[in-house]
């Protein structure tokens, strides 16, 4: 190879890696904003639903969790989500991101939650702000998902409860649901 072609090649893969680093999170309302000294470093697109049981008929529906298929800009697979057992919290059930490749997990809780109109759209369950509460690195090592501290659940469309009650004892209902989640690291 001549020495030009090499240093093109470079070039290249310097400008898709410094890509892949710079996300740009959009606006949130001033209480989901991450705290000072962390910085965006993954953003993912999810298809999913938003689970919900009848536990008591009458009674509102009792959200069981999520179920979702998360993309990079490129719609490749990027992750997963879901609920499962936080090992570093002696397997309280908590909202899990899992990644597709390294099958490095994080957990986490929400710390803070908006319905502004000025930001979600009517109908959509809420946009959040979590706070990481547990990390798992992949049985090969992987810890692609260890280093996050908080994520946002932005651009939020549909995944709301069906009706403001359910009617029959251990009734399901699958809510379809999209939404964008930005992760977070420390860092400047």
């Amino acid at each position: 190879m001549k020495k030009t072609t090499i240093l093109a090649c470079l070039a290249v893969g310097a400008a898709v890696s410094a890509r892949a680093e710079q996300v740009t999170p959009p606006a949130v309302p001033a209480n989901l904003e991450v705290p000072a000294g962390n910085k965006p470093f993954r953003m993912a697109h999810a298809v999913g639903t938003q689970n919900y049981i009848c536990l008591v008929p009458g009674q509102a529906w009792t959200f069981a969790g999520p179920q979702a298929t998360l993309f990079d800009d490129d719609v490749d697979q990027t992750l997963t989500h879901f609920l499962s057992p936080n090992p570093e919290e002696g397997g309280v059930a908590r909202a899990t991101w899992q990644h597709s490749k390294d099958t490095s997990s994080v957990w986490a809780i929400a710390i803070q939650s908006s319905t502004d109109p000025g930001f979600v759209t009517p109908g959509a369950i809420p946009w959040l702000l979590l706070r990481a509460v547990g990390a798992a690195a992949g049985p090969n090592g992987g810890e692609r998902m260890v280093p996050t501290t908080f994520i946002q659940r932005v651009n939020t469309v549909g995944g709301s409860a069906p009706s403001p009650t359910c009617s029959q004892l251990g009734a399901r209902a699958f809510v379809t649901y999209e939404t964008d989640y930005v992760f977070y690291k420390a860092g400047h």
